[in-house]
């Protein structure tokens, strides 16, 4: 089997395993556990790649990486465009604004406050912006999330997937009252039968 995925327990590439389950296409997956102490990846991915970051994947040899590439990659060359909608449409702009959105414009202020946790009152002075960008960003996908449970269109796409991520924190984060449509979304992610099997085989993690 050619396509290898490096996938780090607790980490966002869940999302590719899923990514990958629902498209069908066969794969390895290579696992790494977090350091329990730092909750860093292990230096075992230094030896994929000089970041050592997750998700990684290998493709006949090929190391790909970030997130957003890794889902367009997959998609155009081993999903035969499934999930994605066509080219040239205004459907597919949005698509493009949301998976770079996901991993861009959402987690900044998901990861500053996972690493402002660690510093205590050290981290107040940043508390108040990071609360205000967590919630403009969390509002902000609240209110262009469809009736039809999905970002784009009448159908899961590959952006629902990236955008899974940031939904799950905010619901994580006891958010669900606030943001309702949210809520349902990542709990529509979680009843595919495609989300389950990756869950499977990837490991639960933060809980789901």
């Amino acid at each position: 089997m050619s396509l290898i995925v490096h996938h780090l327990n607790n980490s966002r590439s869940q999302r590719i395993l899923w990514l990958l389950e629902e498209i069908g296409a066969p794969y390895d997956i290579r696992f790494y556990d977090r350091d329990p102490a730092t909750n860093l990846a292990p230096p075992e991915l230094l030896a994929v790649h000089p970041l050592g970051k997750s998700p990684v994947i290998e493709d006949d040899g090929r190391v790909i990486t970030e997130s957003g590439a890794i889902v367009e990659y997959l998609c155009e060359r081993h999903g035969g465009g499934h999930l994605v909608p066509a080219h040239g449409t205004d459907d597919h702009v949005s698509h493009l604004e949301w998976l770079h959105f996901a991993e861009g414009s959402a987690m900044t202020p998901i990861l500053l406050r996972i690493y402002t946790a660690r510093l205590g009152e050290a981290a107040a002075v940043l508390e108040p912006r990071i609360v205000q960008q967590l919630d403009a960003h969390f509002a902000y996908m609240e209110s262009r999330l469809g009736t039809n449970g999905h970002f784009i269109g009448d159908s899961l796409s590959a952006a629902d997937i990236m955008l899974s991520f940031p939904a799950e924190i905010a619901i994580m984060q006891g958010m669900a009252p606030r943001y309702p449509k949210l809520a349902a979304f990542v709990n529509a992610c979680h009843d595919r039968p495609a989300w389950r099997r990756a869950r499977d085989k990837g490991g639960a993690y933060y809980g789901y």
